[in-house]
């Protein structure tokens, strides 16, 4: 592949903008930013993109990925999951901790970063994970080098929950990065569990799940997260936000922020009569005014990342009686041309889209050069045909547990290109699994 690239008569949608233009990337960096207006001479040797009719994103950033590695490979690993994520035009994720080994110690998150070093496409960080008894190595933290802490509010995949009081104020007060919070009330979820079963003597559906992880366990956790957050003026991020009554806590520009997911803004309860498992995840989705009310928080900024909470598991695993089956679901792949779809139907902008899922993660995690089309930053690109129709099936499916509760969804814009540090990754369907990325940095 050459070094160096004209990506020629694109609509540029950066930075609340939507202009034509042209770009020069060379040596992995974006060189020059041409507008419409210029003819510039396109230099010896650049390999030309022919990009007319067609938008010029930021490389998505997605903040919130399982991948499932170490521990879990059967179903997810970092190498399947940047494939597909690359398909959909993400080019950098933060990954979670509840693995197997749980990241809860900087020697292990090292590991993951010099396993990714070899087999992440994409570029790449890691959360540490806290516990109840890790604050010193929490505190250990350089900020250059890890992106955020992730904390357990409420029991999940990975059974890291963080219940010591002392602990979340420590961590809150002493913690060197952002905190993300997994947030939900977990005493409040056990007793709902607990009296369902008894009330149908275990015979659960997954449409229960709202009714055990219910927006009073959301909102209650969330009200005392902030609480504690704004007493040690905390840098905490919450995550996956799912009910109405959240989305009024938040305001833009504050202090605490928040994150909506790709589930929980596409599907709503109604879901679970057809679904089943499969759109089992936490905190559950929740009812239609709830998902309507994160869509106007999205798009008046009380919401101010838009990631995925790429969460895979096998087909078989998902097929299990609901109180085995796992929670989660896989997104990464079609969260952009999803979100794209939801402008077509008037509900966000692409600019919009781009400051969510592109401009916002990168400036609240401080990713050094990365998120913006700027001259100096990294070229992590994405080419999309606005007005292509195609149909998501589990056959498109790139991820390694093969299947994807969007399927049978017709969208209209595809990933064309996706470039990540200048390299073209994925080209029109071909992947190029001899590229890599890079580990994430962080500005202090």
């Amino acid at each position: 592949m050459p070094d160096a690239f004209f990506i020629r008569n694109a609509t540029i949608i950066n930075e609340g903008l939507s202009v034509q233009g042209s770009l020069f990337v060379s040596g992995g960096v974006i060189r020059r930013i041409y507008p419409a207006a210029l003819s510039p001479d396109i230099p010896a040797g650049a390999m030309v993109i022919d990009a007319t009719g067609q938008w010029l994103l930021p490389g998505v950033i997605d903040t919130h990925v399982h991948f499932r590695e170490p521990g879990a490979t059967h179903k997810a690993c970092i190498a399947s999951e940047t494939r597909a994520a690359a398909a959909g035009g993400v080019t950098s994720f933060i990954d979670m901790p509840n693995n197997m080994p749980a990241t809860t110690t900087l020697e292990l998150l090292e590991e993951k970063c010099r396993h990714a070093a070899t087999t992440s496409l994409l570029n790449y960080s890691f959360y540490l994970g806290a516990t109840n008894d890790n604050l010193e190595e929490i505190k250990r933290i350089k900020p250059a080098e890890v992106g955020g802490v992730k904390l357990f509010l409420g029991s999940s995949t990975g059974n890291m929950l963080v219940d010591n009081e002392t602990t979340i104020a420590a961590i809150f007060a002493e913690a060197p990065v952002l905190t993300a919070v997994h947030s939900e009330d977990d005493m409040l979820v056990r007793r709902n569990l607990n009296a369902l079963v008894a009330r149908h003597s275990g015979a659960l559906q997954a449409g229960d799940h709202p009714r055990i992880r219910t927006a009073e366990a959301c909102l209650r956790s969330t009200e005392r997260v902030m609480k504690l957050a704004s007493k040690y003026r905390a840098a905490v991020h919450i995550l996956h936000v799912t009910t109405a009554g959240e989305c009024a806590l938040f305001q833009p520009g504050a202090a605490i922020t928040a994150e909506a997911c790709i589930p929980h803004l596409w599907f709503d309860g109604a879901a679970y009569a057809h679904w089943q498992n499969f759109v089992k995840c936490n905190p559950a989705i929740k009812t239609a005014a709830d998902r309507e009310a994160l869509r106007r928080a999205v798009t008046n900024g009380c919401i101010t990342t838009v990631a995925t909470d790429h969460a895979p598991h096998t087909r078989s695993e998902k097929q299990q009686p609901y109180l085995q089956a796992p929670s989660g679901m896989p997104s990464v792949q079609y969260s952009l041309p999803l979100m794209l779809e939801l402008c077509r139907e008037k509900i966000f902008t692409p600019e919009m889209v781009v400051e969510r899922m592109c401009h916002a993660p990168a400036r609240l995690f401080k990713i050094a050069r990365r998120g913006f089309i700027r001259e100096g930053y990294y070229a992590d690109l994405t080419l999309v045909h606005p007005d292509r129709e195609w149909r998501i099936t589990d056959a498109t499916v790139l991820s390694k547990c093969g299947w994807t509760p969007y399927a049978g969804t017709t969208v209209h814009t595809q990933v064309t290109h996706t470039f990540i540090n200048g390299t073209p990754v994925f080209m029109n369907g071909a992947i190029n699994d001899a590229a890599k990325g890079q580990r994430l940095l962080f500005t202090a």
